[in-house]
């Protein structure tokens, strides 16, 4: 098990020094910014050209980190909801998946949320001392508008997950990349009218049968499962005995699935020192990573849940519960 930070918003220097200063040598980020679509005469990865992601990379290993994780890979709208272009989806993603292999890269945090991802309905609560969190509350949420593909229904969504996984778990497993699902979040029942079905620990038993392969797994987002209801270490539990936790979210919320907000690291209700201390019982050696941090004392808050103080807090916070659970 080791400390990892993410980087989704271009290559940050000033994260990557505090970083090293901290200790961290794994990095998590993403293929965006920087992927376009080429004519397929003139392309040589699948449609896609991936030079700025390798240069990235580059940037990164030049700098001491190590990329361990990919969290948001190529593309894959048209997967998730089956429509017409998904073959070409899949193509991009098996030619991403050689790159990976090439590059040593060995695991891809995915999810399956089309149109409305990650979504919060507040970016700016106040929490301890002023900092700021994000939350969401769901009378607003079911305000939103529908999108342009109507209602997706959940048979829908799982139909088009186990196609994905029939198509690109050949590939994962020639060349040895695991494949970890991210809960929906909020784990609502679905959101401008597409069902979302990664939201209880039973689905995600289900989505771990759905292709057998030792390349499916799971991201153990320890604040969904919080906002779900589930017990944060029973599944870490499960899924770690299994061997099917590839990644690991370290957060907490306060609330449920339909009206929660973050909390720092040591301010949710949560035992967190419990929690790795599971980690470390099951023999979890994958990355773990603070997520969902706060805007703290002089930050602009651009973008909310990824800021620098907050995982500067969270690192510090999680090293310490790492030494004291691995004795």
């Amino acid at each position: 098990m080791d400390i990892a930070m993410e980087f989704f918003y271009g290559y940050d220097a000033g994260k990557v020094l505090m970083a090293r200063q901290l200790g961290v040598r794994r990095a998590v980020t993403n293929v965006a910014p920087g992927v376009s679509v080429l004519p397929p005469e003139v392309a040589s990865g699948g449609g896609y050209d991936f030079a700025p992601f390798l240069k990235k990379l580059e940037m990164f290993e030049e700098a001491g980190l190590e990329v361990s994780v990919i969290e948001g890979p190529t593309p894959l709208e048209k997967t998730k909801l089956g429509m017409p272009g998904r073959d070409r989806e899949i193509d991009v993603f098996l030619g991403f998946l050689r790159l990976l292999d090439e590059k040593n890269i060995r695991t891809v945090c995915y999810n399956w949320m089309p149109v409305v991802g990650w979504y919060r309905t507040d970016t700016d609560i106040p929490a301890r001392g002023g900092a700021l969190v994000t939350g969401y509350r769901h009378e607003a949420g079911k305000a939103l508008p529908g999108t342009e593909y109507g209602e997706v229904s959940p048979e829908r969504m799982w139909q088009n997950l186990a196609y994905f996984l029939r198509a690109v778990l050949p590939a994962a497993e020639k060349h040895g990349i695991r494949l970890a699902v991210h809960p929906d979040d909020p784990p609502v029942e679905s959101l401008r009218g597409i069902s979302r079905v990664l939201t209880s620990f039973e689905a995600f038993k289900r989505a771990a049968e759905l292709v057998p392969s030792p390349m499916n797994g799971m991201t153990m987002c320890q604040g969904s499962f919080v906002t779900m209801g589930e017990d944060p270490l029973e599944v870490i539990e499960h899924f770690g005995r299994l061997g099917k936790m590839f990644f690991a979210h370290f957060r907490d919320v306060r609330g449920d699935r339909y009206d929660f907000e973050e909390t720092f690291h040591d301010d949710g209700p949560t035992d967190m020192y419990a929690c790795m201390k599971r980690y470390a019982g099951v023999g979890y050696d994958g990355c773990i990573r603070p997520d969902h941090v706060p805007a703290m004392l002089g930050e602009e808050n651009e973008h909310p849940g990824y800021t620098n103080l907050g995982n500067l807090f969270a690192v510090g916070y999680m090293r310490g519960l790492m030494e004291a659970a691995t004795g």
